[in-house]
């Protein structure tokens, strides 16, 4: 079952990563690179204490946050908050592959 999640993730990592390819902003891929690691950036709240710490991971690594930021930006139509929210969601599958 483990492994069946794990290749669940995986899918659906490529396939944001694939959707982000239609909203890259005219971005390089390199910027692109770095801008995945970037929600991992909210683990400094733990540097404020653990509570803090868990509160903000967690909220940069939610797929429902994630499709909400992405569904607004269609909504509204601004291509920044679709990449957002395409960027976070990609960002938290590919977490949870590693656990």
């Amino acid at each position: 079952m483990k492994y069946t999640i794990k290749l669940e993730e995986v899918a659906m990592s490529l396939l944001a990563i694939y959707f982000l390819s239609f909203h890259s902003l005219g971005l390089s891929w390199w910027v692109w690179a770095l801008l995945f690691f970037a929600p991992d950036i909210s683990m400094l709240g733990y540097l404020i204490n653990t509570r803090v710490g868990a509160f903000s991971y967690n909220i940069f690594h939610h797929k429902g946050l994630a499709l909400v930021i992405a569904v607004l930006g269609m909504y509204f139509k601004l291509e920044h908050l679709i990449a957002v929210g395409i960027l976070l969601f990609a960002h938290a599958s590919f977490d949870r592959i590693w656990g």
